[in-house]
């Protein structure tokens, strides 16, 4: 039977389409942010009781907000995250002013006041006790943990880079600033030259996987720089399988398998 034209390019367009399906990376779930800090007890009480973390059955060095971890690794002389791969994390809070008045009562470094970005929402920037760099902000869309902020020299191909490793939906926060989003946490990237994350206060950042073999065989194909191959730990909930890759700016990046 011959095909007419509108049918052959029926068929096409669905083919087109099923293969840019299939080249889809899979979103995986954002799963943690590894800190350098001396007191790891310290560490764990100070975002607790500044930040609103919750005490996690894993293990006494960390505190969970939301589905993210925040994980406490012992160090001793990690140097500041401005200006690294990782620059900062953010938090967001339903009133900000009342949230610097607490943080200043409390003595936390105010490092930028409050200030109010129109088109966005209210922002300022405080440092923990230990170098880590922390935008707080004021999004009543995503309170809490709110973002990851990059830095690297073209952020809309980091950006790219990200997702077609890790997935991601694409967005705009507050439709203003190129992301991606992975659940309720937004990854940013800012223009700039930076240092590799590893040996300051935002060492790592991390994702889950369901099988850290496939992944990382997966990454392995797409020319990925690994930093330490397959490696178990055991926890008091269980054994988790991690490993260690970084991207082209130098962010450390943990893939683990719980």
């Amino acid at each position: 039977m011959r095909l007419s034209a509108v049918s052959l390019l029926t068929m096409f367009l669905a083919a087109g389409s099923a293969g840019v399906a299939a080249a889809q990376t899979t979103t995986l779930p954002y799963d943690h942010v590894h800190l350098a800090v001396p007191d790891q007890a310290k560490a764990v009480e100070w975002y607790r009781t500044m930040l609103g973390g919750q005490l996690s059955s894993e293990g006494k060095d960390r505190v969970t907000f939301g589905k993210t971890r925040f994980i406490f690794l012992k160090a001793e002389n990690a140097q500041p995250s401005a200006n690294t791969a990782i620059d900062h994390i953010g938090f967001s809070f339903a009133d900000l002013d009342a949230k610097m008045k607490e943080f200043a009562a409390a003595g936390v470094k105010v490092v930028t006041p409050v200030r109010d970005v129109p088109g966005l929402f209210k922002l300022g920037f405080i440092e923990d006790p230990w170098g880590v760099k922390i935008e707080v902000v004021q999004d009543p869309e995503t309170l809490g943990f709110h973002h990851i902020h990059l830095r690297a020299p073209d952020p809309a191909a980091s950006l790219a880079w990200y997702q077609e490793r890790f997935g991601g939906e694409t967005a705009k926060l507050r439709g203003r600033i190129d992301a991606l989003k992975y659940g309720d946490v937004w990854v940013l990237v800012q223009k700039g030259d930076a240092t590799p994350s590893v040996g300051h206060a935002i060492d790592h950042v991390g994702w889950r996987v369901p099988d850290l073999d496939k992944k990382l065989a997966e990454l392995n194909a797409k020319n990925i720089k690994v930093l330490q191959g397959v490696t178990a730990l055991t926890l008091a909930t269980g054994v988790v399988h991690f490993s260690f890759v970084e991207d082209p700016s130098g962010t450390k990046i943990e893939i683990v398998q719980r």
